[in-house]
């Protein structure tokens, strides 16, 4: 994601500051040194954030999309990985335009599980009819628009599509699985335990294996969004 970024940017050198929103465990964060000096991360949960590594020119702050802890125009850069649709989205953007340079960049991109398997069409059906129906979340996922974006001082310049292919043993795709916010919500309610769920998906995920591994499709959409110039 970030090449693809870096690409359609046209960034020949790092921008000053970039600033990473709902970062989690800052695997998002880490990824944007390569394209940025000073890279803050921020998310909500204290908990993710205590996992998250440590490295010079990085740091992480506790504080939620809708109201971040920094003054106006202090970005040149703000991403959002696999998070906006958790957001209460007119406030977000209000934010990320307050914090962005004029002129500079709000990136929004996701990289979804598909539940497409190369070596077995039948994974497809499964996922869709068995893993959705047993995990869904419902969520924001509405695209966003030119005039909702212009709305807030952003302009929709691009939404770029693109897919990607996985590798996963049976193991590793239960792991993958299993770190969805729709499972791990479905555990912290009590519905299901770790245990139960891992052996429900490693029974399911078996016979659609012909193989060690498999090949697994995701895919997503980067929408570049420019802080208007007043």
């Amino acid at each position: 994601m970030i090449k693809k970024i870096k690409d359609f940017l046209k960034l020949r050198e790092p921008v000053p500051r970039a600033l990473d929103v709902a970062c989690g465990t800052g695997q998002s964060t880490l990824a944007l040194k390569e394209v940025a000096s000073q890279v803050v991360g921020t998310d909500t949960s204290r908990g993710m954030l205590a996992r998250a590594p440590r490295e010079a020119g990085v740091r992480y702050v506790e504080a939620p999309a809708e109201d971040l802890s920094f003054a106006d125009d202090s970005f040149r850069l703000v991403t959002v990985a696999l998070a906006l649709h958790w957001f209460e989205r007119s406030r977000f953007l209000t934010e990320a335009r307050r914090v962005l340079d004029p002129g500079g960049w709000l990136v929004v991109y996701d990289n979804v599980f598909l539940g497409e398997m190369k070596e077995n069409p039948k994974h497809e059906w499964w996922y869709r009819e068995d893993y959705l129906a047993r995990y869904l979340v419902p969520r924001n996922k509405e695209p966003l628009t030119e005039d909702e974006c212009r709305k807030h001082g952003l302009r929709l310049v691009e939404k770029e599509r693109y897919t990607n292919e996985v590798s996963f043993s049976i193991e590793e795709l239960t792991g993958y699985l299993m770190t969805q916010s729709n499972v791990v919500g479905a555990i912290e309610s009590g519905a299901e335990s770790l245990e139960s769920v891992h052996t429900w998906l490693v029974s399911s995920l078996t016979p659609m294996f012909r193989g060690p591994r498999g090949t697994f499709r995701f895919g997503g959409v980067i929408e570049y969004l420019q802080a208007v110039v007043v």
